[in-house]
């Protein structure tokens, strides 16, 4: 099975492609769709998708749509557009650190 480590290979984008195998690990459906959008040629559809997802997160206040888009497509849009690479990698990592943190507060 093709990995998301076999699909971005190229050195700046290592700490994107970490967190996006992390993700893939721990939410193997959410991996299997990663892989899929992360294929060669599919920045057709990866485009698009990134920026409706953010104008969709910008509407926040309506129903359905939420704040929950903009952050999921800014890592869309981070796949094909190299000077999001950074920011959205280095966000991952702190959300991350984040979420450890938070769980480790109420484990005790």
């Amino acid at each position: 099975m093709r990995t998301m480590t076999d699909t971005m290979s190229r050195p700046p984008e290592a700490r994107l492609q970490r967190q996006f195998d992390k993700i893939g690990r721990r939410y193997p459906a959410v991996g299997r769709f990663l892989i899929w959008l992360t294929r060669p040629g599919m920045h057709f559809v990866r485009l698009p998708l990134g920026v409706l997802l953010v104008i969709g997160g910008l509407l926040g206040f309506l129903p359905i749509l939420g704040l929950w888009m903009l952050p999921l497509g800014l890592l869309v849009l981070a796949l094909d557009v190299p000077p999001l690479r950074r920011p959205v990698g280095n966000g991952l990592v702190r959300l991350q650190r984040w979420l450890t943190s938070m769980r480790r507060r109420r484990s005790r």
